[in-house]
């Protein structure tokens, strides 16, 4: 349970410390929002080294070469997490952070199904009460913070 508050404190105290700083000094929430996502995705790419194993478990056993996916998928999210750091790369990186989001799902259900010793999913389907509006609120905070466009402001 610790895991997905971790997940949340990441995501958001960047645009929280931005707030508050925005009663002094007029700013682009903007970017202090894609740093929490980086800062996430940094966080969360590092299980797929750190806990390698625990990841493999996750995944289906019919999926080929599920060690060699596992560190894929976590140099997949770094460079989501460098894009979303960069003025430039940001929306591609959010995009991509929404896609991998969606596409990782599976993983987590079967991992809740199979109450793999990783992140919380030992606990079984329960865990994806937990899970499943955690990536909502990700999903929204990437679109609403992030990637919805901002109305142009009348003369």
């Amino acid at each position: 349970m610790v895991t997905p508050l971790l997940m949340l404190l990441i995501l958001v105290l960047p645009f929280l410390v931005r707030r508050l700083r925005r009663v002094l000094v007029l700013g682009d929430d903007r970017h202090a929002a894609a740093m929490g996502l980086g800062l996430l995705f940094l966080f969360t790419a590092s299980g797929h080294f750190l806990q390698a194993g625990g990841m493999v478990q996750m995944l289906p056993g019919w999926v080929p070469a599920r060690l060699e996916l596992v560190y894929a998928t976590g140099v997949l999210e770094i460079a989501i997490a460098l894009a979303v750091f960069s003025r430039r790369w940001r929306s591609v990186g959010a995009w991509a952070a929404l896609i991998v989001l969606v596409a990782f799902f599976p993983a987590n259900i079967h991992a809740a199904l199979q109450h793999a010793p990783m992140g919380g999913h030992a606990w079984g389907p329960v865990y994806l009460l937990v899970r499943a509006p955690l990536q909502v609120f990700i999903c929204g905070w990437i679109w609403l913070l992030i990637l919805r466009p901002r109305p142009v402001p009348a003369r």
